[in-house]
């Protein structure tokens, strides 16, 4: 009989102590390291870069992922998009009673091996259990911290953007919302898509170190690429413009899409990068970013123009305009 997690694992006492040092400490740190209240950090007196975030998803294992690498990615891509180098995360944990604990296992498993390839160290977390049925078998709460080589704070900000700057992202949209759609429990149909959860943080530093003028960057999650660029539209007081023909998305997504109406531009994903930056640098990150497994498919789909400030306008494939807008509601709930 598998084992599960029960309400004695969140009581604080010998169970919760057992769980912390079998589940988590044996994936995330020192087997011999002192539980106190604090992680104490080396951290250079420079900028650092700080963010958290809650992960739920429905189911917590779907292609190409589970709701832990979910997590590390997550955050470890909202401190890549501000310029900064990851470096430390926490992790906390809301546990529902009567999860397995081997779902557990693989969880934390697949947190640690993401925070490898990350290269950051998970130095602190918390863990509580509630009733069954209070949950849906777990949530997940990650805090990251990163530091900034040099100072990059404008481009969280979007202040250097000009009309005239591109913009470009690093592959396909709509993955990780279809891959996700495929696999819910109540849905009958199978997609071989893949989410396309991933870290960017070396993409982004190859870019970075290079010396291209980066204006921006924001990760594409909820709400797709249409939110986000309302977002920046709205910042920066200028309009954008969209190719929609070069805007890469798998035929496969596509058709879904069609067949279930989405539109591929509001649908969450999990490893892609929007960027915004000096037109004169465009074609040479491209070629940087297309060196890396996770560019290989990037490409410039728009630009910031004067006209029509605060709006995002597409041009169709047959010759036509269309205005783009901020996602209203909740297109595909229970994504991240």
């Amino acid at each position: 009989m598998s084992e599960i997690i029960t309400l004695n694992h969140g009581s604080g006492g010998k169970a919760s102590q057992d769980l912390i040092k079998r589940i988590f400490i044996k994936s995330f740190g020192d087997p011999n390291a002192i539980l106190s209240d604090s992680a104490i950090l080396d951290i250079d007196s420079r900028k650092i870069a700080f963010t958290t975030d809650s992960f739920v998803i429905d189911p917590i294992f779907f292609p190409g992922g589970d709701i832990g690498k979910l997590a590390v990615c997550g955050t470890v891509n909202d401190i890549a998009v501000s310029g900064a180098i990851p470096k430390y995360l926490t992790a906390s944990f809301i546990l529902e009673e009567g999860l397995l604990i081997d779902d557990l296992k693989k969880i934390v498993d697949s947190m640690a091996k993401q925070a490898a390839i990350a290269n950051v160290k998970i130095v602190a977390g918390d863990t509580k259990v509630v009733n069954k049925g209070k949950c849906d078998k777990i949530f997940i709460n990650t805090t990251g911290i990163g530091i900034l080589e040099k100072d990059f704070s404008y481009i969280s900000t979007g202040e250097k953007i000009i009309a005239g700057d591109k913009i470009i992202v690093n592959g396909t949209l709509g993955d990780h919302s279809i891959a996700v759609l495929g696999v819910r429990n109540e849905l009958e149909f199978k997609t071989e898509v893949q989410s396309d959860c991933a870290c960017l943080h070396e993409l982004i530093q190859d870019v970075l170190k290079a010396g291209m003028k980066m204006k921006f960057m924001r990760d594409i999650t909820r709400g797709g690429l249409a939110t986000v660029l309302n977002e920046l539209a709205g910042i920066v007081n200028l309009g954008i413009e969209l190719i929609e023909k070069d805007i890469p998305v798998k035929e496969s997504v596509n058709g879904l899409c069609e067949i279930l109406g989405f539109d591929p531009l509001y649908l969450a994903n999990e490893g892609k990068v929007l960027m915004v930056v000096h037109q004169d640098d465009a074609k040479d990150i491209i070629e940087i970013m297309k060196k890396n497994p996770l560019g290989k498919e990037s490409r410039v789909i728009g630009d910031i123009i004067s006209d029509h400030p605060k709006m995002v306008v597409g041009k169709t494939e047959i010759g036509g305009k269309r205005i783009i807008n901020m996602l209203q509601g909740e297109q595909l709930p229970r994504i991240c």
